[in-house]
């Protein structure tokens, strides 16, 4: 009976007892082969902060700066004076400086103090030539010497010129360049070179200063009244001409020509002075031609009272 006891005592699980834990499974690994066991050579490390040989010049041995390594005479000599010492550098890898003056150019051999001498005489001469082309061709100053323009240009009053308004004459430029682009028209100021029969019926001529009235084909009468009429070529009938720089006492003091009638042939231009009775103009000597007008006032430059466009 005891040993029944036992036997079935000893199928029982103590609850106490901790049970066994199972042996731990390792995966499966191919084995190591025998080159792979021999010692590798140890490779050099390649620092890329490598010791500064020069240890107190900043930034000399950094790969990431784009500074150029300290020198100590950097800031001892000029900064623009050549280094002897690397001469054969400059003059196999800069080119050689042109020079700005072209004087130099031209005479590299010639000595600086004629270069200026030159360059002096040369700008002159460059200018005076200029002024001369633009007078020759473009503008031209002129100066009004007599009242037949009064008072739309003033001359200087003295005992010899008792018409004249001004305290001096005025100073005019004409446009030679504007009578290239096309003919003159009515009612402007032209400077012209007075035809032959000036100078024996007025007793002067030269260059004169008129107003344009008639134009190429024209028939220019003037009436009882010292106003003027114009038929142009093809019209029927006359057209008074509006004159607002004319005065009525001026207008009727010039009675000489009142009921007058002139014709002006193709290719010339009827001229009038503004102050009529102290005018030799067209109506004594005939029409002016194309080919000696000058050019057409413009502008007054002198004195500083009467500047302006005319």
């Amino acid at each position: 009976m005891s040993d029944e006891f036992e036997d079935k005592g000893d199928g029982v699980e103590d609850e106490h007892e901790e049970p066994t834990a199972p042996e731990e499974q390792r995966p499966f690994e191919w084995p190591e082969p025998e080159w792979a066991r021999q010692p590798r050579p140890e490779e050099p490390r390649q620092d890329p902060y490598a010791q500064d040989p020069y240890p107190n010049e900043p930034y000399s041995g950094d790969p990431y700066s784009h500074q150029q390594p300290y020198s100590s005479d950097q800031y001892s000599r000029d900064p623009y004076q050549r280094d002897p010492s690397r001469e054969d550098i400059y003059q196999s890898h800069i080119p050689p400086r042109r020079s700005r003056d072209p004087l130099a150019r031209i005479f590299p051999g010639l000595p600086r103090s004629a270069r200026v001498t030159l360059d002096w005489i040369l700008t002159i001469a460059g200018a005076i030539l200029i002024v001369l082309a633009l007078k020759q061709w473009v503008v031209n100053p002129y100066r009004i010497p007599s009242s037949s323009m009064e008072p739309t240009l003033n001359c200087a009053k003295g005992p010899a010129f008792p018409g004249c308004l001004g305290h001096s004459s005025d100073r005019v430029l004409a446009c030679r360049i504007c009578l290239d682009f096309g003919p003159p028209k009515r009612g402007d100021i032209v400077v012209f070179n007075t035809p032959s029969d000036a100078a024996t019926k007025c007793g002067e001529g030269g260059t004169f200063v008129k107003r344009v009235i008639g134009l190429p084909g024209d028939i220019v009468r003037e009436d009882d009244n010292g106003f003027i009429w114009i038929k142009s070529p093809g019209a029927k009938e006359f057209v008074k001409l509006k004159e607002p720089y004319l005065s009525a006492q001026r207008r009727l003091a010039d009675s000489q020509h009142f009921g007058q009638k002139w014709t002006v042939p193709p290719g010339e231009y009827f001229m009038m002075g503004d102050n009529r009775p102290e005018s030799c103009d067209s109506r004594v000597w005939g029409s002016v031609p194309r080919n000696k007008l000058i050019g057409t006032v413009f502008f007054v430059y002198w004195p500083p009272d009467r500047i302006g466009f005319r």
